[in-house]
């Protein structure tokens, strides 16, 4: 069976389980049509899953989408399901799923509330994601993921609209090195110089924000100097070129 097989295969597989559900089943060929073996997890048009660990594909910056794509292929990801799925598709068209989803337009839905959390891990992780931590080597989460945190094309993602538990999974995955990204891995590094609370304050404060209306990720980087009027921290990043020469195009 082809590359392209495979996906259709297994979106027909998806179509069948949604038909005895009492949904209509029907086939087109065409991209939603193939791509119904990843919304079976990944929600409805990519949307995000129902249980906080499958996060949501639509509208995040396509050559992200394809990089993560691409680590699950040669294991710097590591999800049975996910690396068989991909496993055999060709890069062509692991650029045209990736395309697919990010070319998606769709809302977001509210955060999550935070009344739960006590208000000085909230401003402990508002500093972190705004301002970093100069002393320890940490930059502002905003220097690369765009100030509206909506990510920058192509390769950086964004970080609201996030499940909590969805971020903690991902940022302590890449503190024990479950997960990582082509070297040199900036994101690694940077977790690396964080401990738990600093994970756990990031990621409530990050979940518990609404995304902005529109919610497309930005098409340059931010100014150096306009990042919270902190020092930039250049770490080259492997997995998006635009940051290899030492954090700027």
């Amino acid at each position: 069976m082809t590359p392209r097989g495979t996906l259709t295969a297994l979106g027909l597989i998806a179509c069948a389980c949604l038909g005895e559900s009492g949904l209509a089943a029907s086939f087109q060929d065409d991209m939603a049509q193939r791509t119904l073996a990843c919304t079976a997890c990944h929600g409805n048009q990519g949307r995000a899953g129902p249980d906080g660990y499958y996060p949501r594909l639509a509208g995040k910056p396509a050559g992200y989408l394809y990089n993560q794509l691409r680590n699950f292929q040669e294991g710097r990801r590591h999800y049975g399901l996910m690396t068989r799925m991909v496993g055999s598709l060709s890069d062509a068209y692991l650029h045209d799923i990736a395309r697919h989803f990010g070319s998606l337009e769709l809302p977001y839905p509210p955060p999550a509330s935070s009344t739960d959390v006590p208000p000085e891990k909230l401003a402990s992780g508002r500093r972190l994601v705004q301002e970093g931590d100069p002393s320890r080597g940490v930059p502002a989460c905003i220097q690369c993921h765009g100030h509206t945190l909506t990510g920058v094309t192509p390769n950086i993602p964004g970080l609201v609209g996030l499940p909590r538990d969805y971020l903690n999974a991902q940022l302590g995955g890449w503190r024990v090195g479950d997960r990582r990204a082509r070297a040199p891995d900036c994101m690694a590094t940077i977790v690396q110089r964080m401990n738990a609370d600093d994970i756990s304050s990031v990621s409530a404060w990050l979940a518990s924000q609404t995304v902005p209306t529109p919610a497309h990720p930005s098409s340059a980087l931010p100014v150096p100097t306009a990042v919270a009027n902190r020092p930039h921290i250049d770490l080259p990043c492997g997995s998006a070129p635009e940051l290899a020469s030492g954090g700027r195009p």
